[in-house]
């Protein structure tokens, strides 16, 4: 495998998988030629008339699907922890004796431990989607057949639209379908709001297999994905369990500090002049940033302030912003809770979006860069504003990317952490793994202070005279590592072996991840 540094000084490799790889070479300096990809010319006439595809399992959808060896298989996470079909997707597909699939998920789950089992026995033989929890700690120790690849959200996209990734077969989690293949995620009893996830999916792949536990009369609406696009529609008992569709992360947090750090947060938007009539921001799902959601929406509220829209992660909290006329509109990749369910099926000022609007980076445009702030988290940041999203200090691979590297292009990009976690600080001089490059990092707030970029002269001179305990992000280290007795051990990575790349949103590889030893 040849190895060479790229642009921010990472060591990658130019070829994954028997695949060529464009190094990473700098923000908005990749700008690729050609083509959109295009999924085969089909005809109605090889289609049932009456627009009744349904088939009699899904085994059988597989098979007419001309499923073989080393094909190319994506799924979609919107079911979350409740997924049970991706798990009996790969049994069914174990039982037909096929090897070496490539999994294609926009995201995994715990629950996807029952995986490993196939990677071990080579059905899959790697995974291109985020390895969270057991698929990422099997991911790190060196045990996958195949070099993982984490994509964003938008680079998922990016990588289906371009033809960096040909989908074989797209096997798409429908929580309401009818006979002809329309679906949607709003309806049924393992509604999880929408399917934005699986968009690409269903417009690129060569095959598309709809599976549902809600199947309805001809016509489904509303369609998020369009029965046009779809060959097999296979019902099923059930795709989920409905109590771990939603996110496990939607309770406000009651930790003292990170309270503060969402206090602080609000209080920054606010001071900062960010917090103003017509202004948009994107929170995720996370303890704190549920509770940077209400400490805003206070101060919304006394200051008469009223946003356009909210982008969503969807929860009940920002839910109640729009019905309390806070928001004109909320835009909603993906929805973490049933009042976010509910509210899109019902609200038509609640927006169902999909990647390729919201953060596809080789698109006319994408709605990240038109929000005024994004709030974010991190496993790590270090003294160059750099970011990291995907492991530990420890260097076990243990998260996904999600929209995280996408949002980073909003106007004001604040990633809310503490200080440390475990005693292990987070500032660190140099991140574990590069996710995002410091240049687009412009806040780093903590529960001991807030460090703004030093390229953001508008920023410091508009905090000037706020109370917030703004210090330089050295400071802030200083004292956390007098607190924890110092800087967090090195891990033990074998530098011969590559376990997984981390792509940047534009397709090209921004930094490796190597197996850990002991």
């Amino acid at each position: 495998m040849k190895l060479v540094k790229n642009y921010a000084g990472r060591i990658v490799p130019t070829e994954i998988n028997g695949e060529t790889q464009i190094p990473f070479k700098g923000i908005d300096k990749y700008k690729p030629e050609g083509k959109i990809y295009g999924p085969p010319i089909r005809s109605s006439a090889d289609f049932p008339k009456d627009g009744n595809k349904v088939t009699a399992g899904l085994k059988e959808a597989l098979k007419r699907a001309g499923i073989k060896d080393g094909m190319t298989i994506s799924t979609h996470h919107h079911l979350r922890n409740g997924d049970i079909l991706t798990n009996f997707l790969f049994d069914t597909i174990s039982s037909m004796g096929i090897k070496n699939i490539r999994w294609f998920p926009s995201a995994s789950f715990p629950c996807h431990e029952h995986l490993i089992k196939y990677l071990k026995d080579g059905t899959i033989h790697h995974i291109e989607g985020s390895m969270n929890g057991p698929l990422g700690r099997f991911t790190s120790e060196g045990k996958m057949r195949g070099i993982g690849v984490l994509r964003s959200h938008g680079g998922r996209y990016q990588s289906i639209q371009d033809g960096e990734v040909h989908i074989d077969i797209a096997v798409i989690a429908a929580p309401s379908a009818d006979p002809f293949g329309n679906a949607n995620g709003v309806d049924g009893k393992s509604a999880c709001g929408g399917l934005g996830f699986a968009l690409a999916d269903s417009e690129y792949a060569d095959k598309v297999i709809i599976v549902t536990d809600n199947l309805v009369q001809f016509p489904c609406v509303p369609w998020q994905i369009q029965g046009n696009n779809v060959d097999y529609v296979v019902e099923i008992d059930s795709l989920g369990d409905p109590s771990k569709i939603v996110s496990g992360t939607t309770e406000v947090t009651k930790s003292p500090d990170r309270l503060l750090i969402a206090e602080y947060v609000a209080q920054f938007l606010e001071d900062s002049g960010i917090m103003k009539n017509g202004f948009s921001f994107q929170a995720g799902a996370g303890g704190t940033n549920l509770a940077f959601a209400l400490f805003l929406k206070e101060r919304m509220k006394k200051s008469g302030i009223k946003a356009r829209f909210i982008r969503g992660g969807s929860t009940k909290y920002l839910v109640e912003m729009l019905q309390e006329g806070l928001t004109d509109y909320i835009l909603d990749g993906q929805t973490f809770d049933l009042d976010g369910v509910n509210s899109m099926r019902n609200n038509p000022k609640h927006v169902n979006t999909t990647p390729f609007t919201s953060y596809n980076f080789h698109g006319k445009g994408n709605f990240a860069s038109i929000v005024d702030a994004a709030v974010l988290g991190a496993t790590e940041v270090d003294l160059n504003f750099n970011a990291n999203v995907v492991s530990h200090s420890d260097g076990y691979l243990l998260h996904g990317i999600g929209g995280w590297q996408n949002c980073l292009f909003s106007k004001c990009t604040i990633i809310a952490l503490p200080s440390f976690r475990d005693r292990i600080p987070v500032i660190l001089d140099e991140v574990t793994t590069l996710c995002g490059p410091g240049e687009l990092v412009d806040v780093i707030i903590t529960e001991r202070g807030i460090a703004i970029n030093p390229n953001r002269k508008d920023l410091i001179d508009a905090l000037k005279k706020s109370s917030l305990p703004i210090k330089s992000l050295k400071e802030i280290q200083r004292e956390v590592l007098e607190i924890c007795g110092g800087a967090p051990t090195k891990p033990k990575l074998d530098r011969n072996q590559i376990v997984a790349v981390v792509k940047w949103v534009d397709g090209t590889v921004i930094d490796s991840l190597f197996k850990v030893i002991g």
